[in-house]
């Protein structure tokens, strides 16, 4: 399955990426792609050493989310109002 992912905010800033194409076999969850991409290096740990957010296809979602092919993934950081 291929799955694409954008990051937003600091953290699009920390990794100096805006969006990557993975690819999978079998079934995964959000946790699963965020250990697959804090596998990269330590800069991306970023996505499981803070509190990050998820959103497949514009909805938010917890991080046992299943994602399925196609599917179009957010990571942001918490947003604050003032």
């Amino acid at each position: 399955m291929m799955i694409n992912v954008s990051f937003f905010a600091m953290i699009r800033e920390h990794l100096g990426c805006e969006n990557i194409r993975l690819e999978y076999e079998g079934q995964h969850n959000i946790s699963d792609i965020k250990e697959t991409l804090a596998s990269r290096g330590e800069e991306w740990s970023i996505l499981t050493g803070t509190t990050v957010l998820a959103a497949v296809n514009q909805t938010l979602c917890n991080d046992q989310h299943r994602v399925h092919d196609g599917d179009e993934i957010a990571f942001f950081p918490p947003v604050t109002g003032g």
